[in-house]
């Protein structure tokens, strides 16, 4: 597949990674296609240029946008297919489309999480659902923060592929005078990563939530991105240093971030919020909920020591007292 091919993008998803996407390519791309599920936000950003419900301070260059409700005209466009749905809605989301649709399509997931039920990585679940080549697929990962997109604010990709062509391509077309770029192979560690990050920034928020300090906190997130090696290196053993912003740089900000959504559900969880009730008051989706739950059942497979993981699941889904769980928690770290 040579890069030149690779001349057509849509985004596909209207929540605030996706706006924030948007923002970044139009400093580059002569047309982008954007596909927004609702027909009502599509009207109000074409007449007003912002999106009304995300990012909503950033202003759209609508001249360069080709903005549609129809997914697979929108597909149809592009060559390139930036897949920014959450997880848990993407099957729903592309129930429409079959393996036809996305025939010579190369997809980069910046999605951060699981598909759930299917306990698949995005990656692996277009290479196993649509016919979908891992030549043809790639991750697109932080550490980066949409909020500080909109504001411009230095931030730094990482866009991982086995086709390093469609890398150095994409990354290309994202970096920008406050985006800096590097391509990866690592499509696996990248994904399962920010998929874990999620689940310990989660920890992060409850702990902050019971009222732990910094200290503390400290050996939660070293403990975790150990924990993270653990896993990577079972799943997909590759020679990749664990300590590069990709992993280690994603976590910290995930886990330290005011602007963490994750980190900010683990904080109502922690001071004795229901999950139901922090969901609901949450406007935005918490991937990390989600995932811990498909880590857990994957981790059956593999059996790796994952206690953080472990005590995140219980509080969320047994219902487990945090205060209690995170006490016994504090025992197993180091």
């Amino acid at each position: 597949m040579r890069p030149e091919r690779l001349n057509k993008i849509a985004v596909i998803g209207g929540g605030s990674w996706a706006t924030a996407i948007v923002k970044m390519l139009c400093n580059n791309v002569e047309q982008l296609h954007w596909w927004i599920r609702s027909a009502e936000t599509v009207e109000f950003i074409n007449k007003y240029h912002h999106n009304p419900s995300y990012l909503s301070s950033v202003e759209l260059e609508m001249k360069k946008i080709a903005l549609s409700n129809d997914l697979k005209k929108v597909i149809a466009s592009a060559d390139i297919l930036v897949m920014a749905i959450p997880s848990a809605f993407l099957k729903e989301s592309i129930a429409s489309l079959d393996a036809a649709d996305l025939a010579n399509k190369t997809i980069f997931s910046a999605i951060k999480g699981i598909v759930p039920e299917d306990n698949l990585i995005v990656g692996e679940f277009f290479n196993n659902q649509y016919n979908l080549p891992l030549s043809r697929i790639g991750v697109i990962a932080g550490p980066c923060h949409a909020e500080e997109v909109a504001l411009e604010k230095l931030s730094y990709l990482t866009i991982a592929s086995q086709n390093t062509d469609a890398a150095v391509f994409m990354a290309s077309q994202i970096a920008c005078r406050y985006i800096k770029t590097t391509v990866s192979d690592d499509i696996y560690g990248t994904e399962y990563s920010a998929v874990l990050k999620n689940v310990f920034a989660i920890a992060s928020g409850i702990c902050h939530g019971l009222g732990y300090g910094d200290n503390f906190q400290s050996v939660l997130v070293s403990n975790a991105i150990q924990e993270i090696k653990r896993f990577v290196d079972i799943v997909h053993p590759i020679d990749r240093d664990i300590n590069s912003s990709v992993y280690l740089g994603d976590l910290l900000v995930t886990a330290y971030s005011q602007f963490s959504r994750n980190r900010t559900f683990g904080g109502m969880v922690g001071k004795g919020y229901s999950v139901k009730a922090a969901q609901l008051e949450m406007n935005m989706v918490a991937e990390g909920y989600y995932a811990v739950k498909c880590i857990h059942e994957i981790n059956k497979t593999y059996l790796v020591d994952m206690p953080i993981t472990e005590a995140v699941y219980r509080i969320l889904y047994e219902k487990m007292a945090p205060a209690i769980e995170i006490k016994l928690l504090t025992d197993r770290l180091s």
